[in-house]
């Protein structure tokens, strides 16, 4: 037969590795971008040959040095996979500071590794494969000739157990082949993460149309006076007459509300709304900021406004009481100094108001989605609201001096004073920027499937690695080999449980479908542990190790700020449960000698 050389080995592993890695490409390319496969097969293909000149070499440098070491030692497979898996290591580095560079202005460390890892994932997967279809031609340049075998038969008799070596040879190789297994399958984690972002997306985007159609997020404005005034100039000898303004706060303002939650289905999304009914009440205290000549004031176009960010969600007329004088307010602003859009009406002020409080109120039934939140515009001033919703979000520039929270709903409340707010309730040149002080609620669904799912995903590395492991010990202790396309089978299983968990948990609550897929994908796994290990006993030693991992998964996935701790200990017992359990294990395959030193 003849006889394969190093660079001709080195030559094979670079051009097969290079179009099975173009080819994973590729497939990905068909979901991502698919109007763009054919571009980047080509652009692939040249980039992954062009890219594995140094691989080339590396490999041709180190394979004769392989070969030699190998009549001293028969872990000549070893060593080979062990120069494989350095050069995917070093490609996924280079890979990732290229892409997701640690020491940039914006990179993180984190980005960093998670790239890393996808990359050597990919890359160690198709040199592995690569490996197994050139295994004939490695075997054949690895095998002694007569010659060679004759110079160190002596060295190779001289081990005390020739079956170890190899024995201790196979359980290296199954344990690489293995990890490598367990990096391969974190790649189709990645298309259940765009998945799950997929629906996600379809989601918002159908809470934003139901949202587009009933009302949005809303930030009100209490009533605030425009009151326009002029100012005389000289220009060039000529009297110029320019209108400016300034603006009057409520002194004290006062808010009652109870908002009404109500969740609206559309296909197999639930929306959350809210209506809500608003009393308002306070007054105004009539003022001339200073540089103002009182004379020059306007106060015929005088106007009451009040600030909405959205429209739709006004139900009824709003008519605001001043003095005892009902204002139906229309849509327009005569200033976008506060609000850009709202509402006004003008109203009847004049110079003997000056120095006196004006009294108002102010219903309001407003309706929107998610968010409901206030302005506090006013000198002093106190919000309460009460809710039949019993997940809120206190959000903003202020949480809430008091709240209550129970299965009922909330109800909370704000204060505001004159000592904690930076302008004056009268002022002219108003610059201020209303959302660095707004406040208020958002209405949270608890049960926010996607988010859990997604953090579920994260665990995946955890899942695999656990029950590959297992597998592992197990078949080395009940001697009947596991092949690697059982443990690809095993983990496509441990990846449908997302797609389930996912598809399931659309439909019911997220803690029913992740008990439904786990016990689905438990008693799948168990019962193919049982068809190739032929005993029940061992069956029911995954059936309770793989649903021990998914009650622990779960309980991370429930914790919030103790998931760390909870996790960290969790990982620590199984590695100790995982030491005592192959503690027997002869990892050699032969006994030693009771004189044999180390």
């Amino acid at each position: 037969m003849k006889k394969f050389s190093a660079s001709s080995i080195a030559f094979k592993l670079w051009m097969h590795s290079a179009l099975i890695l173009s080819a994973g490409i590729f497939v990905c390319s068909l979901f991502a971008e698919p109007s763009l496969t054919i571009i980047v097969l080509f652009v692939s293909l040249l980039a992954t040959i062009v890219g594995g000149v140094p691989a080339y070499f590396a490999l041709q440098a180190f394979l004769p040095f392989i070969n030699k070491i190998r009549f001293f030692s028969t872990r000549w497979l070893l060593f080979l996979i062990m120069l494989l898996f350095t050069i995917a290591v070093a490609y996924a580095v280079t890979g990732a500071f290229i892409t997701d560079n640690p020491f940039a202005e914006y990179g993180f460390f984190q980005s960093f590794f998670a790239a890393a890892g996808f990359y050597f994932a990919g890359l160690f997967a198709a040199i592995l494969i690569a490996f197994f279809i050139n295994l004939k031609c490695i075997k054949n340049y690895f095998s002694p000739n007569k010659n060679t075998h004759t110079m160190y038969e002596n060295s190779m008799q001289a081990a005390a157990q020739p079956g170890a070596n190899s024995f201790a040879n196979k359980i290296w190789i199954k344990a690489i082949t293995t990890a490598g297994l367990i990096l391969l399958m974190l790649i189709p984690t990645v298309f259940v993460s765009n998945l799950v972002e997929e629906r996600q997306a379809r989601q918002e985007e159908v809470k934003n149309e139901v949202s587009g159609k009933w009302a949005g997020q809303q930030n009100i404005t209490f009533p605030y006076l425009h009151i326009p005034y002029n100012v005389t100039t000289q220009e060039n000898g000529k009297t110029v007459v320019e209108e400016r303004s300034f603006l009057i706060l409520p002194e004290n303002l006062n808010v009652n509300g109870s908002v009404t939650a109500e969740q609206r289905k559309r296909s197999i999304y639930s929306v959350l709304l809210y209506n809500s009914a608003l009393q308002a009440k306070g007054n105004f205290k009539i003022g001339v900021p200073e540089g103002v000549d009182a004379s020059t004031i306007n106060w015929t176009n005088s106007k009451i406004c009040f600030g909405i960010s959205d429209f739709k969600g006004i139900q009824q007329k709003v008519i605001v009481n001043v003095n005892n004088e009902s204002y139906d307010l229309s849509a327009g602003l005569p200033t976008n100094e506060i609000d850009t859009t709202g509402l006004s009406s003008p109203i009847h002020l004049s110079a003997d108001n000056l120095g006196k409080e004006v009294s108002f109120e102010f219903p309001l039934k407003i309706k929107g989605s998610g968010q409901l939140h206030f302005v506090p515009l006013a000198g002093n001033s106190e919000f309460s609201i009460t809710s039949n919703w019993n997940s809120p979000s206190f959000d903003g520039n202020t949480l809430p001096a008091e709240r209550t929270l129970d299965n009922k709903g909330f109800e909370a409340s704000w204060s505001f004073n004159k000592a904690n707010l930076p302008f004056n309730t009268i002022a002219k040149d108003f610059n201020f920027k209303k959302n660095d002080y707004a406040f208020g609620v958002s209405l949270l669904q608890p049960t926010d499937q996607y988010a859990k799912t997604m953090r579920c995903v994260k665990y995946a590395l955890l899942f695999i690695g656990l029950t590959f492991s297992l597998f592992f010990i197990v078949e080395i202790m009940q001697k009947k080999p596991f092949h690697p396309v059982q443990y690809v089978l095993v983990g496509l299983a441990l990846i449908v449980f997302y797609t389930l968990l996912l598809s399931i948990s659309e439909f019911l609550q997220f803690d029913f479908a992740y008990l439904q897929a786990s016990i689905a994908t438990v008693l799948l796994i168990t019962l193919y542990a049982k068809g190739h290990f032929k005993n029940w006993k061992v069956a029911s030693v995954f059936a309770g190790a793989i649903g021990s991992i998914y009650g622990f998964i779960f309980v991370l996935i429930r914790l919030e700020d103790t998931a760390l701790l909870v996790g960290s200990i969790g990982l620590f017992c199984i590695l100790a449960l995982a030491m005592y359990a192959s503690r027997k294990i002869n990892w050699y395959g032969a006994s030693v000698p009771a004189n044999a030193t180390i």
